[in-house]
């Protein structure tokens, strides 16, 4: 479903400012890559000021330049380069012949992942030709946030650094987010004005408020309804804070969607999730790419689901693994299961505990339930799979598939060598070796003659 466009007058342009360093990382990765649930946190930024529908999107890079356009070569952006970091100010300016005057320009940060398309829309909403829109936040510790001064009518008039504030401006607690809001053609004149008269020695972007407030710009600002879509990451401690936030937000979409959440603060959502009604997912579950739970599925403790589609009705015991694969309705799986990919489970299929497929399809009914191997196999429907059981797929050099038609029963301890097909309601015997088609209706036996030899002894070590 498309989105609907905001209500600004002006086309809109976003800029994410992405160029900083992030020394205290201590970390070879750019700040900008640094994961969330498994995404660059650019990423992020730029996935939520897409569905803005803006006119360009730019991003400044800076530090780590080659490995920030590596890893998100794909997104349709346009990159601009800030070679020196000189602040946020002069980052802006970089981007400024690519501004046209009759444009709206949103200025978002590359390490602010959090920020959400809804609070952006009603920051939209207050800037026109003649209205800067400028995103604020109330915190209880603003230690380190620019600070927002208003006057006696409660209109803003400055943003002033921590590092440039005195110990009155230091007590207020409503911070700037440094998002805004501004018409291009006033904010490419600011930027020019800009100096570095202050104890960082830089550009700050901050100081353009001033300059909007002299030049009968009127400042519209927007207080964030909630904290952590304006937290930026400049270490690995607010990166795990960020990460705490981000899982709280995705389990309670799931639960808002119908799904039981055991407790939210163990789920891991790092993808696209889809969850049917009455959907239970247990604790230190991980969600990954896309994946799509039908009604009343349960997932257990421990379990990883990546790129899977779950049908109705299907548990999924404690720490199974189940990856690219479809499994159907009423199924059982696990405990300690791995389904991996290219798998499909028909409906009312058993895998028990330390049962491993690889491009395995089950038809509807059939079980294999104990440390089993079914790998490049087609298996047919009520087909029963004992305990030990291997499919020998690999030669070496080649795969080569195992067909076990409707009706099997293969017993426990069996080496299916492919290729090799074991026709309909065929019996093997426990134990074997099958190296040939085995046919239908008939007990099939592959196992060496069973000999023991008299007085044997077992080697010995030798003394020393």
């Amino acid at each position: 479903m498309k989105r609907p466009a905001t209500r600004t007058k002006l086309p809109l342009s976003v800029v994410i400012l992405a160029a900083g360093q992030g020394k205290r990382m201590n970390s070879d990765l750019p700040k900008v890559l640094q994961p969330l649930a498994g995404r660059p946190l650019l990423a992020y930024v730029i996935a939520t000021a897409r569905t803005l529908e803006p006119a360009a999107v730019h991003v400044v890079y800076g530090h780590g330049g080659e490995r920030v356009l590596e890893a998100l070569r794909t997104e349709p952006v346009s990159w601009v380069q800030q070679a020196q970091q000189l602040g946020t100010g002069h980052a802006l300016l970089q981007v400024a012949p690519k501004l046209r005057d009759d444009e709206l320009v949103l200025v978002l940060y590359g390490d602010v992942p959090l920020i959400t398309r809804e609070t952006l829309v009603k920051l939209l909403e207050l800037a026109s030709p003649k209205d800067l829109g400028l995103l604020t936040v109330r915190l209880e510790d603003p230690t380190g946030y620019g600070r927002v001064l208003r006057d006696r009518r409660g209109r803003v008039r400055r943003v002033v650094e921590q590092k440039d504030a005195s110990q009155r401006e230091l007590a207020i607690h409503e911070c700037n987010t440094g998002v805004l809001a501004a018409p291009a053609k006033h904010l490419k004149k600011w930027l020019k004005r800009l100096t570095n008269h202050n104890a960082q020695r830089e550009y700050y972007l901050t100081d353009v408020i001033s300059m909007a407030v002299k030049d009968k710009i009127a400042v519209r600002p927007l207080l964030a309804a909630a904290t952590d879509e304006v937290l930026g990451v400049n270490d690995k401690i607010q990166l795990a804070v960020v990460e705490a936030a981000y899982r709280r937000r995705r389990a309670e979409e799931l639960m808002a969607a119908g799904a039981t959440v055991i407790d939210p603060r163990r789920l891991d959502v790092r993808g696209s999730v889809e969850v049917g009604r009455d959907a239970l997912l247990d604790v230190n579950v991980v969600l990954e790419g896309r994946v799509r739970l039908g009604d009343r599925v349960r997932i257990g403790p421990g379990c990883v689901i990546r790129d899977a589609v779950i049908g109705n009705d299907t548990e999924v015991f404690a720490h199974c693994v189940v990856d690219n694969a479809v499994i159907g309705a009423s199924c059982r799986i696990g405990p300690f299961a791995r389904i991996r990919p290219a798998s499909i489970l028909a409906a009312n299929v058993h895998i028990g505990n330390f049962v491993e497929l690889k491009n395995a399809q089950l038809g509807v009914g059939s079980k294999a339930n104990h440390l089993t191997y079914l790998g490049d196999t087609v298996v047919g429907t009520d087909v029963n799979v004992g305990a030990g059981t291997i499919t020998c797929n690999y030669d070496g050099a080649n795969k080569w598939t195992t067909h076990i038609e409707d009706g099997v029963f293969i017993g426990s301890g069996s080496m299916l060598v492919a290729p090799v097909r074991i026709e309909a309601r065929a019996t093997i015997g426990a134990g074997s070796t099958i190296t040939q088609n085995a046919p239908r209706d008939q007990l099939t036996v592959g196992r060496a003659r069973q000999v023991s030899i008299e007085g044997w002894q077992r080697p010995k070590k030798r003394e020393r």
